[in-house]
């Protein structure tokens, strides 16, 4: 029988790699993990994390000019960037040791270093090789950019986190979470943004009435959103960045932001020569154990391309672990997964769009109101909310819960219950509102 130098090794010490090693090695599995670059992956280091922090900042402004309407003088306000930033990164910094800090806890042997795969056991290190019985992918995705003439001008999300001066000018490139993310960010933080996208509405794959609502929103806030709308060309100029449309106009830019996707961050590792089977824009096919072509490989998060948020590669790795090393073996339900996209206003749902339940179920009853939020009838702000119940008229079961709005994903986080348990409409009615609130909409819509 063949011995190894660990139970299992993880490449990537992101969300998804470090929950599956800290709970296989509490199941008593001898664990390893390497990771090239700061423990954390995209969600800690340059993701969810310093981008809801940037979306916290970028709330102030309105906060202030909203003051005056509840009877504050606020004096003038001035807006420091670098200072910003320079607290996210002591944030970051914290967050990343507190992962380093439950690894080793948990008795995880971390090597800050990339992990190459030579066969289906073995893994070099650089300075070192090593074997295991398993080994986890979890290297996440990384920004894609298009080969367009002038893309070197270009950033990426990456690259947002640590620019040294607000641009004046921004242009953003894509209609996506992170397009509109940003494209939120810069404008509340006071720069002139365009955000462009080839399609013909932002956040392709949401409620298309969501869509539409969240796309007027937005441009009430200044951002200039043009669809059906590609690039042809970026050139730098002394004032700047030039971008050149297909339809031959130009726009001025100091900063151009590419937010038109993300591929998984496989390539250079090895995989083929340890004989994993990779699927579109180089994604790691498994199975319903996340199990690779290879039969001791497995694989979790955005390097797999399904569901590419956190809380999922959390769960995957998790769930991963327990049915390797703790013999309680579980499958993961990717049904009803809510999600949110932190735009301003924010939008969150969980479970089928309309237009989805509308191909799946045919008969379906929509339930929705439009209308502004309390708090702007003092502030005066031209700010509205919208929610939205999509119900399958023969069971009664609510289906797809929607919402556009302040605080929308932590409302939603809460409804997602409602819909994991198969809630009907008549238990939304049947619900006592809490009053006055947002939420109490969800439960009073007749």
């Amino acid at each position: 029988m063949a011995t190894y130098d660990y139970d299992l090794f993880v490449l990537g010490a992101g969300s998804g790699g470090v929950r599956a090693s800290r709970i296989a090695a509490q199941h008593g599995a001898r664990v390893a993990i390497c990771e090239e670059y700061r423990v954390g992956g995209t969600c800690v280091i340059r993701g969810c994390v310093p981008k809801k922090l940037l979306v916290y900042a970028s709330h102030f402004a309105e906060e202030f000019e909203d003051a005056a309407g509840f009877g504050w003088n606020v004096g003038p306000a001035k807006f420091d960037w670098a200072r910003l930033i320079a607290n996210k990164d002591k944030e970051i910094e914290r967050l990343s040791h507190i992962y380093i800090k439950n690894l080793r806890a948990a008795g995880v042997e971390l090597f800050l270093s990339r992990g190459v795969l030579t066969d289906e056991h073995t893994i070099d290190l650089g300075d070192k090789t090593v074997t295991a019985d398993k080994i986890l992918i979890a290297v996440g995705g990384w920004p894609s950019m298009p080969d367009v003439p002038g893309i070197e001008h270009a950033i990426t999300s990456n690259e947002c986190f640590h620019l040294t001066a607000l641009p004046k000018r921004v242009l953003v490139v894509g209609g996506g979470y992170i397009a509109c993310e940003f494209a939120g960010i810069f404008n509340g933080m006071g720069s002139d943004v365009s955000l462009l996208y080839r399609g013909d509405q932002i956040l392709r794959g949401f409620d298309q009435e969501c869509r539409d609502f969240l796309a007027g929103e937005m441009e009430k806030k200044g951002i200039d959103i043009r669809l059906h709308a590609d690039v042809t060309r970026i050139e730098k100029t002394g004032g700047g960045l030039t971008v050149t449309l297909k339809d031959g106009s130009t726009l001025e830019a100091d900063t151009v932001l590419y937010a038109t996707g993300r591929t998984p961050k496989t390539d250079g590792l090895g995989l083929e020569a340890a004989g994993i089977k990779l699927g579109q824009s180089g994604a790691v096919i498994v199975d319903e154990e996340m199990r690779t072509s290879q039969p001791n490989i497995f694989a979790v998060g955005d390097c797999t391309h399904r569901i590419n948020l956190t809380p999922v590669a959390i769960k995957e790795g998790h769930i991963f672990a327990d049915t390797q090393f703790g013999k309680t073996p579980r499958r993961m339900d990717y049904e009803n997964v809510a999600h949110a996209v932190f735009s301003q206003p924010t939008l969150a749902c969980v479970g089928l769009s309309e237009e989805a339940a509308r191909e799946e179920y045919f008969d379906v009853s929509v339930f929705k109101t439009s209308f502004r939020p309390m708090k702007h009838t003092l502030s005066g702000r031209d700010e509205r909310m919208f929610m939205k119940l999509v119900v399958h008229t023969a069971t009664d079961r609510v289906v797809g819960i929607h919402m556009v709005g302040a605080d929308a994903p932590e409302i939603i986080q809460s409804l997602a219950v409602a819909i994991k348990c198969g809630a009907t409409k008549a238990q939304f009615d049947a619900t006592i509102a809490v009053h006055p609130t947002a939420s109490e909409e969800f439960v009073t819509m007749r």
